[in-house]
């Protein structure tokens, strides 16, 4: 009789913590939501201090769970920033496409992670609202792409006030600022769901296996406590929404 046990056996699983930054109204909440719920809210209220939810990606070998804090991104809340960084093992840095002072605040909030971050933290740049940048490739948006056509960057840039095209950063300037940094780097839509697993995919695939840990509470993040373990909790403690069982990669 074949030996069934070594098939049948569950992968290892693993608890990884990572934080949302960004500037307020880049789309970091909707971005979680379509990779948690598969939803998205068209008016999202802005998130007030944190919210934390979670969800699993399947990968090959093993089983990353994602216990993931989405940061409000208003000016009155960074100070608290650090208390949702703290030992994060990952961070997505999200600006948007269509308004060039949010790359810059995004850069801030790489700068800071590189300081005070726990060492070897996975960042990924993640450039949202690609939905409304209709005059761009859709084949560059998983890496940015060393081979971008510059004379469609070109024609990007002086097309920045027409309707067709609200696009204000570069695809190219922010991957040559992510490869300088040695980031992760796409652009995404959390309306279409465009790259969105992709991105915690990839985050997922590029931390080190030497660097997980199994199963385990959220120790050393906040003083707030922990809803149940499906919750998504913001500062005021209320329970605002579970996420979706199975996995959004």
């Amino acid at each position: 009789m074949a030996d069934s046990g070594a098939t049948s056996a569950p992968k290892p699983s693993s608890s990884v913590k990572l934080v949302l930054l960004g500037e307020a109204a880049v789309g970091k909440s909707s971005l979680v939501m379509r990779f948690v719920n598969n939803d998205f809210q068209e008016n999202k209220e802005p998130t007030i201090g944190a919210a934390f939810l979670t969800q699993k990606c399947n990968l090959p070998t093993r089983t990353i769970k994602f216990e993931i804090w989405d940061t409000a991104g208003q000016e009155r809340f960074a100070s608290l920033a650090p208390m949702y960084y703290r030992n994060a093992q990952a961070a997505l840095v999200v600006y948007d496409i269509t308004k060039a002072s949010s790359l810059q605040k995004a850069q801030h909030w790489v700068a800071e992670l590189q300081r005070q971050a726990s060492p070897g933290i996975v960042i990924a740049l993640v450039g949202n609202k690609f939905d409304l940048a209709s005059a761009n490739p859709a084949s560059d948006t998983s890496t940015g792409g060393d081979d971008a056509d510059a004379t469609a960057t070109a024609e990007e840039e002086e097309d920045v006030d027409g309707e067709s095209d609200a696009r204000k950063v570069p695809t190219k300037t922010a991957k040559a600022y992510a490869d300088e940094e040695a980031l992760l780097f796409f652009e995404t839509s959390a309306k279409t769901g465009l790259n969105v697993a992709e991105v915690f995919t990839a985050i997922a695939n590029a931390i080190p296996e030497t660097s997980l840990k199994g199963p385990r509470g959220v120790g050393g993040q906040t003083n707030l406590g922990r809803q149940e373990d499906s919750a998504r909790v913001n500062l005021t403690g209320a329970n605002v929404q579970g996420p979706k069982e199975g996995c959004a990669c």
